[in-house]
């Protein structure tokens, strides 16, 4: 490579971040929005005691029972406004006495209401003089990686580096095509691949600085884990945000306006944000479309940075979703080079 390639690789790229730092819009999104959501999921999620469940009685014996449950905020109700209370959402279940014993009604797919029936089951029968016939012992345990903090913080990182690189690299290349910037370009003493690479290393400088401070803040304010090698998660950072870097150049290879790229970034980006298990577990989702989800690349990004993180595997453990992202780096970006529109 010569000197006035060098050259034009180094000033393309220190253009590229220079941009950026002075996008304050994009600073937000970048840095400040992924902390604001970390802080609202773990506050929202924290651990904290059991819920104490409200419920009803249709009898002062039958409410009395129940009282017995710690877990149980109990009243005595009548049939008819215990079902209104039910319908309204104010209690969880309403225990009837029959003749037979005790029915039970609750919705079956609520889970505090299902909880609110074995808690009510348990006092009812207590009551009744029923004794375990096996004597249980609980043993608590609060272990950092379990909670819901620890979980979702990987998928933030993950979606993070997804939207940077994509909405920061499409955004940038179709408004210098819309500038007629990219005509001049072509003209100047620079190889076309030069100024695509550019935007990929550009993603390298900025990409320290995010991970870092949205990593940094989640450990020290939440104490999520950090079990694997800190070198292998930065290795899949960069690899994550490299891949999603190809593809943002792939979707903005032909892109003439804003309106078009931003539409084709939407649609790239959506179903990942739904389906690749950022908030919530991908393997949710029904085994049909499984081999789709993890062929994802948001999907093998956030699964390997699960892997890093939270249970310390290493990277001959991570084969596949590493593997996902390769092929994610290199197909769209070869296929960018080929279809890029430089007019």
């Amino acid at each position: 490579m010569s000197r006035l390639e060098e050259s034009s690789l180094y000033q393309l790229t220190t253009t590229r971040f220079r941009l950026f730092l002075r996008e304050k819009e994009a600073i937000f999104w970048v840095f400040v929005f992924p902390i604001l959501l970390a802080v609202g999921l773990g506050i929202a999620f924290r651990n904290r005691p059991a819920d104490v469940l409200p419920v009803a009685g249709t009898t002062p014996q039958l409410t009395q029972a129940l009282a017995a449950e710690k877990g149980l905020n109990v009243t005595t109700m009548d049939e008819a406004a215990g079902t209104h209370a039910l319908a309204i959402g104010v209690i969880q279940l309403l225990a009837i006495e029959t003749p037979q014993g005790v029915a039970y009604k609750y919705d079956d797919t609520n889970p505090d209401a299902r909880l609110a029936r074995l808690l009510a089951d348990r006092a009812v029968q207590n009551a009744a003089g029923r004794h375990d016939a096996v004597a249980a012992q609980n043993e608590l345990i609060h272990e950092t990686g379990s909670r819901y903090i620890d979980f979702v913080v990987p998928g933030l990182l993950g979606m993070n580096l997804m939207g940077s690189a994509i909405w920061g690299l499409g955004f940038s290349i179709v408004d210098a095509r819309q500038k007629k910037l990219l005509k001049r370009m072509v003209a100047s003493p620079m190889q076309r691949w030069q100024y695509l690479a550019s935007f990929l290393l550009s993603r390298l400088l900025m990409l320290v600085i995010e991970v870092v401070i949205f990593v940094g803040f989640a450990r020290i304010a939440f104490g999520v884990p950090l079990r694997g090698s800190i070198a292998e998660l930065a290795f899949l950072c960069v690899l994550t945000s490299l891949s999603f870097s190809a593809l943002g150049l792939l979707i903005s290879s032909r892109a003439r306006t804003i309106e078009a790229a931003s539409g084709l970034m939407n649609l790239t980006m959506l179903p990942m944000w739904i389906l690749s298990g950022v908030f919530f577990s991908a393997t949710r989702f029904p085994s049909l479309i499984q081999p789709f989800v993890r062929a994802l690349p948001l999907t093998a990004a956030i699964d390997a940075l699960r892997g890093n993180m939270l249970q310390g595997l290493t990277l001959p453990h991570l084969v596949a979703p590493v593997s996902i992202l390769l092929a994610w780096l290199v197909v769209p970006f070869f296929i960018a080079l080929r279809i890029f529109r430089w007019r």
